[in-house]
């Protein structure tokens, strides 16, 4: 159980959560352009929040695979109402900005969100560190190999594992000499890994424990899915979950999906699983 502090709301991470996707991206791997009219967003946001979503991740930019970056303020001028309209109908709702500008995160809390994703892991805009110290919200650091438009171009380690961990005993300490106080890690599955990064991770995810901080995962009807069981983004939802459920034995406390129904289901067997004598 820890206490995290979102931007003065004090929500204790007691169980596992989900934290439901919200693109609003003409071009993601999955949802790109489903959300685009203010009726469709709050019918959306209403529904993960009905299933039962703690979070609602809203993002502006497409990080699939070989995506171009877009700038700043086309970045604002996608997630900044959609941020808004959320907060105004649900006050209560967390809300987190799925960016790597430090300046959209900015806006974006004055908005109304309360947690920075970052899947750059601060390695593209250097202030990020110092914006999310000074927002006083939590920071989710993803690992990444390379940017969005590259991370898929051969990715290569010598372990995996070893090399994401040796990432977050770096960052973390630069984190707190910020100031940022509430720190969740998120190794980055998809992120400049091939299909046998992605499962060497996910078997050897109770490893990344001894940073004791929550832990973030992210499968949600990926290529890593795909790959092995030769479906699409459509219908990989069972794969999804299988890897949710593996995900949860290994210590993962926040479950980032499009499939918010899904994954509550997943908890709730897992903590019956967990209690049971």
């Amino acid at each position: 159980m820890r206490t995290l502090n979102c931007n003065g709301k004090l929500f204790v991470l007691e169980d596992p959560i989900v934290m439901g996707i919200l693109n609003t991206t003409p071009d993601s791997f999955f949802d790109g352009g489903k959300f685009f009219s203010e009726k469709e967003i709050f019918a959306h946001a209403e529904k993960m929040i009905a299933d039962g979503a703690t979070i609602i991740d809203v993002g502006g930019q497409s990080t699939r695979p070989k995506a171009e970056p877009i700038s700043v303020e086309e970045e604002l001028k996608r997630v900044i109402p959609v941020i808004k309209l959320i907060h105004n109908k649900f006050p209560d709702q967390l809300i987190s900005i799925d960016t790597f500008y430090s300046e959209v995160a900015v806006n974006a809390v004055e908005s109304g969100a309360s947690i920075i994703n970052d899947v750059s892991g601060g390695c593209i805009d250097e202030k990020m560190f110092s914006i999310a110290a000074k927002l006083h919200v939590p920071y989710i650091l993803m690992h990444m190999q390379g940017t969005p438009e590259t991370m898929q171009q051969n990715p290569d380690y010598g372990s995996v594992v070893k090399e994401v961990k040796e990432f977050f005993k770096q960052k973390i300490p630069l984190l707190r000499d910020a100031g940022v106080n509430d720190i969740i890690l998120d190794v980055g599955f998809g992120f400049g890994k091939n299909t046998e990064h992605n499962y060497s991770l996910l078997k050897h995810l109770k490893d990344f424990n001894i940073f004791e901080l929550p832990m973030l995962v992210g499968f949600s009807r990926k290529s890593m899915i795909n790959r092995m069981l030769k479906t699409t983004p459509e219908d990989a939802l069972n794969g999804t979950t299988v890897l949710n459920t593996i995900a949860l034995m290994n210590g993962a406390s926040i479950l980032r999906v499009h499939d918010v129904k899904e994954a509550m289901q997943a908890i709730i067997l897992f903590k019956k699983y967990h209690a049971a004598d």
